[in-house]
């Protein structure tokens, strides 16, 4: 379970540099916070931020943002971006469901949703970031070329999410139940903190690529 309370988190969050503090300003805008423009990609539900984090250094040929809903988490974050500045990186604290009102028309090439929260009951499905009404979200803010990247364990959100996909519109370009026995989809596959824990006690981890 994710942690929720640390005492200075937020406060933490407020003063750093790496933080965009009122994201909503920044709407259509979010190329004047980086040295350079460039394509932007953004990880919902980035956790402690070893993924975006990883990739943010191997590719500085595009600016990142992540974004994770709990500050006690982002907190991680914040720390190893202290040990180790990124400057095509910045993180925003934020719930995913107003990514709309944070980013424009268009404004994003790519979007990573990795090991997200998976809602069990049917009565939360839309709250799901691979239902439908997050795929409409999406398709406001992705570029008419973007795609979304998705990495679970949970073989039932797996299945839900195929599903939803054709029914939101959208087009499914690849998937794989087992990513790590994947030559093609693994290919510089970075990992996130869930998947190592993951995958090392033998479940296999499942991938999808959609686009329009």
């Amino acid at each position: 379970m994710r942690l929720r309370n640390i005492p200075g988190a937020e406060e933490a969050i407020l003063n750093s540099d790496y933080c965009i503090k009122d994201p909503k300003s920044h709407r259509g805008v979010w190329q004047e916070i980086f040295p350079l423009i460039q394509p932007i990609h953004i990880e919902i539900g980035m956790g402690k931020g070893r993924f975006i984090m990883e990739l943010a250094a191997a590719h500085p040929e595009i600016n990142y943002i992540g974004i994770e809903r709990y500050s006690s988490v982002l907190l991680r974050a914040l720390q190893k971006m202290e040990m180790s500045p990124l400057t095509n990186l910045k993180f925003i604290c934020m719930d995913a469901a107003e990514i709309t009102e944070v980013f424009s028309e268009h404004e994003v090439s790519r979007i990573y949703l990795n090991f997200s929260d998976p809602w069990p009951k049917d009565r939360h499905a839309k709250r799901r970031l691979t239902s439908r009404q997050f795929f409409g979200r999406y398709d406001v803010i992705l570029s008419e070329d973007g795609q979304i990247e998705f990495k679970t364990d949970n073989q039932d959100l797996f299945s839900f999410s195929l599903e939803e996909i054709p029914q939101a519109g959208w087009h499914l370009d690849a998937f794989t139940r087992d990513l790590h026995q994947d030559p093609l989809l693994n290919k510089d596959n970075i990992m996130t903190e869930y998947e190592e824990k993951f995958s090392s006690i033998g479940n296999p981890i499942c991938k999808l690529i959609a686009s329009r």
